[in-house]
């Protein structure tokens, strides 16, 4: 099965997440695709918008936890996730995000990392890396704050509590929330609309607002992938992916593990 989906259309470039039986989680394989996408799109000038959507009704339910810890030192796997997170942000077309059903973890950062966020009524959305016993990545840190403010920022962050569409959106965080059987059409009028505009004048006016906002993303980023190697070397994590396996609430500790075994396991 292709995990991601390129589809084009007067303009507008369509990623689908295509794995549905993970309510598309992001697996090593979709990181590294996902770059490749974002890449090609960047440097493909007949792409004039770009949509990033999930199949089988969820956006996507974050990174996938379901497989073992690879031997790959976390530092490694950190720098796909930022450069996946940079390539969409920094990608000089403007981007929608439509979200139906979930967006976890990395995969609701990957959302408000695009320039417009189209939710359905039905989605729900979390900041859920305190439940994994891991922090913000994605550019989480960065955009948080920048969007809702710090207060709620440290809210969703601290808490990890599910939230649905109208929340996010009273929050800041969806642009607009449309009816399940009106989302398509929505999403289609709205890339061709900014399709159809001055590729040049758009791509100027998305990388002023950005840069009138912050020019401190990649410290940002540096900083989570600093902090989540942290978190891989505690007992936490193991615990966190132990515990979402068996169907039960983890028990969190803060334990040094750096094997990632706890004392029990030896």
């Amino acid at each position: 099965m292709t995990e991601l989906l390129t589809s084009d259309a007067d303009g507008v470039r369509t990623l689908t997440l295509n794995r549905p039986h993970r309510r598309n989680a992001i697996d090593a394989e979709l990181w590294e695709a996902l770059r490749t996408a974002l890449m090609t799109a960047g440097e493909d000038r007949s792409v004039r918008a770009l949509v990033l959507t999930g199949s089988g009704g969820a956006f996507c339910s974050g990174a996938d936890i379901s497989r073992p810890v690879t031997d790959r030192h976390p530092l490694y796997r950190m720098r796909t996730l930022t450069e996946v997170t940079l390539l969409l942000h920094e990608l000089p077309v403007p981007t929608i995000a439509k979200v139906t059903g979930v967006a976890v973890g990395a995969g609701w950062n990957l959302a408000l990392g695009c320039d417009l966020v189209v939710a359905t009524p039905e989605a729900r959305f979390s900041q859920i890396f305190a439940r994994r016993g891991l922090s913000l990545d994605c550019g989480g840190s960065w955009l948080l704050p920048r969007l809702a403010g710090l207060q709620q920022a440290k809210r969703l962050a601290l808490l990890a509590e599910t939230i649905d569409a109208e929340e996010a959106r009273a929050l800041n965080l969806v642009t607009w929330v449309v009816d399940a059987d009106e989302v398509d059409a929505f999403v289609d009028d709205l890339a061709s609309r900014l399709a159809a505009g001055p590729p040049v004048a758009l791509a100027q006016n998305k990388a002023l607002l950005d840069e009138g906002a912050d020019r401190t993303l990649r410290d940002a980023l540096a900083n989570e992938a600093r902090a989540q190697v942290v978190n891989f070397a505690t007992a936490d994590v193991p615990e966190a992916y132990a515990a979402f396996a068996a169907k039960r609430e983890p028990r969190f500790t803060g334990r040094w593990s750096v094997t990632g075994r706890t004392e029990d396991d030896t």
